[in-house]
């Protein structure tokens, strides 16, 4: 009997991400290890996105009729990162669909050319009330379709 094969993923360069955005390590970051503990860099993906959708103005979070609910993420980890490190989220999308979008996400150590982790990320667009999907909002989709 065989077994499918199954491909460990690699560490991507910076050249396969369109925008960057800078975040600071914090010393509660650190876990018992000495590393940057898994569950922050989830937290590192929602600002990246969440602040990328607010600055280029496709995001209210307090008035919006639609919001973005995560519904997938994951991550692979190539190298570790520790506070006081700065580090670099890269952004670029995988896939524009009519209520979703799907975010490819690298974390880089500040300066570096391969990433430390690469991550995936959905939003799947919402009615801020009944929580039913909804298309994309245009402001959404201009923003996002410019990280395809």
């Amino acid at each position: 009997m065989s077994h499918p094969t199954s491909v460990r993923p690699q560490a991507q360069s910076r050249a396969s991400y369109l925008v960057f955005r800078t975040l600071g390590t914090r010393w509660s970051d650190n876990d018992a290890y000495g590393h940057v503990n898994n569950v922050v860099y989830y937290n590192w993906f929602d600002t990246a996105v969440n602040a990328h959708l607010v600055e280029h103005g496709a995001l209210d979070i307090h008035l919006g009729d639609t919001i973005g609910l995560v519904v997938q993420s994951s991550c692979n980890f190539f190298s570790a990162l520790a506070f006081p490190q700065t580090v670099e989220i890269g952004m670029r999308l995988s896939r524009l669909g009519s209520s979703s979008v799907s975010y490819n996400l690298g974390v880089f150590a500040a300066g570096a050319s391969m990433t430390a982790a690469s991550g995936q990320f959905v939003h799947v667009y919402v009615d801020r009330h009944s929580r039913r999907p909804v298309s994309l909002p245009p402001a959404v989709k201009r923003v996002v379709e410019k990280l395809l």
